[in-house]
Formats: C-alpha cells, sequence, structure tokens
C-alpha cells in the first residue's frame, strides 16, 4: 500500500494544522516586502491599508470553500472552475493561477537562496554562487513535496514555530527603540515635502499578495475532508488575523526604528530579501541578535517556500490527473519545481519584483473569480454543507473592489504609479 495513503489513514489532522498551513504560506518571506512597499504610505497610512484588504481576502476565501465543499476532496481551481464557469474562464484563471503559483515559487526559491548564500558566507567565509544554493534549494523542497503533503504540513509547522520564536526574540528586543517621531514620520524626520496619499495604489499589489492563502483552500479541504468544516473556516480565519496582527506588529517595529527618509537607499539596492535583512541587521549589536535575525530570515523564506508552493503542487496533480502515488507525485514535483528553478537559475535576484508582478494574475483568482464561483454555484446546488457570509450585495461590491484592485496593478506593471524611492 502506498505510504501516502497509510499516513492518510492514521493520522488525523487537529486545527494546528490547518492554521500553520494558511500562517505560513501568507507570513514569510514576502514580508520582508512589506516595508520597503509601504514607505510610501508609511505606518499610519499602511496599517489601515491592510485592515482593508485583510476583510477582503478573508472573504474571498471562506467563498472559495463554499465552492470547493461542493466536490470531492483533491479537487482543485481546475475543477469546480470548468464545471461551473465554462472552459473560457478555466482557461483564463488556469493560466492565472499557474503564473501565480509558479512566480511565487520563483521568488521564495530567489529569496530562500539569496538568505542561505548570505548566510553561508556570513559564518564560513564561502561565497556561495547563486545559481549552486538555488539547485540545493529546489532539490531540497521538491524532495519533501514528493514524500507527501503531510511531511509538508510537519516540517511547515516546526518551521513556523522555530520562525516565530526567532521572530519576537528578535524583534521584541526592538519594541523598546521605537520612536514615535519616525514611526508617524514627524517634521523633524521626515524628507522635505513629504507626500502620501499618491503611494496608496501600489501598495496593493503587495497587500494583495501578503494575504494570499487562497491557493491552499483545495489543500485544506483535501487535508479535512467535507466533514471537517469548521475547522477549515477557523483555519482561515485564525490565520488571516494572525497575519494581519504581524504585519502591523512588524511594520511598526522596522519603520520605528528605520525612518522613511532611510528606505530610498534599501529600494535603489533593489529591495531583495538578503538587503533588507543586511539593513536590519545593522540595528543591532549583538552578534547573539544577529545570529536569531539570520535564523529568522532562513525559516521565513523556507516555510513560505513549502506552505505556497503546495497549492501548485496539488493544482498540478489536478489539472494532469497524476496519481497520488511515488511515480505521480515524482511527475507532479518535476512540473511544479524544475520551470522556476530554471528560470531561477539564470535570474536569481528578482524576489520583489516576482512579489509584484504576481499580483496582476492573482487578483483574478483570488478576488474577482470567488464572487463569480459562488454565484454559480448557489444557482446550481440547492443546498450547501457551507456558505460564507456574504449576500448578493457583498459578492458584488468585491467584484468592484477587484476590478479596482487589478486596474491599479496593471497601472504599477507598465510603472503608470507613483513609486516612493
Amino acid at each position: 500500500m502506498d505510504i501516502n495513503a497509510i499516513e492518510r489513514q492514521s493520522s488525523t489532522p487537529g486545527l494546528i494544522s490547518g492554521t500553520m498551513l494558511v500562517i505560513a504560506t501568507v507570513v514569510g518571506g514576502g514580508m520582508f516586502s512589506l516595508p520597503i512597499a509601504m514607505a510610501g504610505v508609511w505606518f499610519p497610512g499602511a496599517s489601515v491599508i491592510l485592515l482593508f484588504i485583510a476583510i477582503m481576502m478573508l472573504l474571498t476565501g471562506l467563498m472559495l470553500v463554499e465552492v470547493n465543499l461542493h466536490y470531492g476532496a483533491g479537487a482543485s481551481f481546475n475543477t469546480f472552475t470548468q464545471d461551473l464557469l465554462g472552459r473560457k474562464w478555466n482557461i483564463v484563471v488556469g493560466i492565472a493561477f499557474g503564473f501565480v503559483l509558479y512566480i511565487l515559487t520563483y521568488a521564495y526559491i530567489s529569496g530562500s537562496s539569496a538568505v542561505m548564500a548570505q548566510t553561508v558566507f556570513k559564518y564560513s567565509g564561502v561565497r556561495f554562487p547563486a545559481n549552486i544554493s538555488v539547485v540545493i534549494v529546489s532539490m531540497l523542497v521538491g524532495a519533501i513535496a514528493w514524500y507527501s503533503s503531510l511531511l509538508v504540513g510537519r516540517i511547515t509547522t516546526v518551521l513556523i514555530i522555530g520562525k516565530f520564536i526567532a521572530f519576537f526574540a528578535t524583534f521584541s528586543g526592538l519594541v523598546g527603540h521605537i520612536e514615535v517621531a519616525k514611526l508617524v514620520d514627524s517634521v523633524a524626520v521626515a524628507l522635505p515635502n513629504s507626500q502620501y496619499l499618491p503611494y496608496i495604489l501600489m501598495t496593493l499589489p503587495f497587500c494583495i499578495i501578503s494575504f494570499g492563502f487562497h491557493g491552499n483552500v483545495p489543500s485544506l479541504v483535501k487535508l479535512y475532508g467535507k466533514g471537517g468544516v469548521s475547522h477549515i473556516t477557523r483555519s482561515i480565519i485564525i490565520g488571516t488575523l494572525f497575519a494581519l496582527l504581524l504585519y502591523i506588529f512588524w511594520l511598526g517595529v522596522t519603520m520605528g526604528n528605520i525612518s522613511r527618509s532611510s528606505f530610498p537607499p534599501i529600494i535603489a539596492k533593489g529591495g531583495n530579501i538578503d538587503v533588507f535583512v543586511e539593513a536590519i541587521s545593522e540595528l543591532f549589536t549583538s552578534r547573539y541578535m544577529d545570529l536569531i535575525l539570520t535564523f529568522f530570515g532562513n525559516f521565513a523564506v523556507a516555510s513560505s517556500l513549502l506552505a505556497a508552493t503546495l497549492g501548485l503542487f496539488d493544482y498540478i496533480a489536478d489539472l494532469f490527473h497524476f496519481p497520488d502515488d511515488g511515480m505521480g507525485r515524482l511527475k507532479t514535483a518535476l512540473v511544479t519545481y524544475f520551470p522556476p528553478a530554471a528560470v531561477c537559475f539564470f535570474f536569481p535576484n528578482g524576489f520583489v519584483h516576482a512579489i509584484g508582478y504576481a499580483g496582476l494574475a492573482f487578483t483574478i483568482w483570488s478576488v474577482i473569480l470567488p464572487p463569480f464561483l459562488v454565484k454559480a454555484a448557489r444557482k446550481r446546488f440547492p443546498t450547501a454543507s457551507y456558505t460564507a457570509p456574504c449576500n448578493n450585495t457583498v459578492l458584488n461590491l468585491v467584484i468592484v473592489c477587484g476590478a479596482v484592485v487589478y486596474l491599479t496593478v496593471v497601472l504599477d506593471v507598465f510603472g503608470l504609479l507613483p513609486t516612493f524611492r
């Protein structure tokens, strides 16, 4: 009997497994891009924007739960989009879904490789070529995903616990050093003729991605089954709330210690994870605290890489109907990880740019698609095991918001939005 089947029969996942999967997906290496992306609007504006986006993304996530539960465990976007909205929608969503998860996989391989190479150089003096670290990271994560999704969940849980221990051990010490003048960008520390409102729109792609657990909704349904509705929804709610509070804390700590006027040089260096970690590490005089920061950086991107790509792994398996055995999972792993790893091999430093571009396609299937799916599902199915807290007015409002966000992302991609530099 297949080892994955044995594991599924002998294991009953608790609430913590799903919650950790959501948290690990949304909270990770991508959070390093938030202070850079939010530098234009700064802390007060960033907090309001994050709250608004968190509510919208929570609602669309719960919409996907309602839709996904009408289908069998293992069904992904390819199955229910084709059935409810037809082939044309499915092609658009399939391209958008694949583009987002592939580019996020590329982004996290890029980030993981950069942090790993930086760590090895810092503590051994050996300079790792970027493309070699890309190969190592890709093969390692591919092997873990091939072995079983349950192993991904277990390793992710360990990584995320270690990550947050390191996070709070590192940054709780900086809370006492937060300067209110820096946090609110008072006149004493502000750049001449400071403006904030023009930079609101360019923050939206990064905020959308920062609450992007939607690709893992099918994985949660697969993990808990149709009888685990409460665990699925609670995992999403707790994960989203935790992410929101952590992001606000993270922005408060970074923006309260690094003034807004200090961000242009960081942005000018490309803003990859290793650059921002280096900037943060300059705040510490203790080698012990610098070590914990390095530890956090490695765990953050590793947990994101594992959790975020699990959604792509399950989507590829569903799309190509690969069986859930050793050979089938090997095929799925190759299709999942080889293309982004190959691109990253030749272009290893594209983390922040990739996160921004991912918002272009991510908006389609995480914000615009769910309301349309729910509308179609409620017409098709007379009853539902779970109904998202959204009436028709809310569904239409989310569609409008999604269209605005999408237009914003398009303008940003073509460089037509004001950018803080």
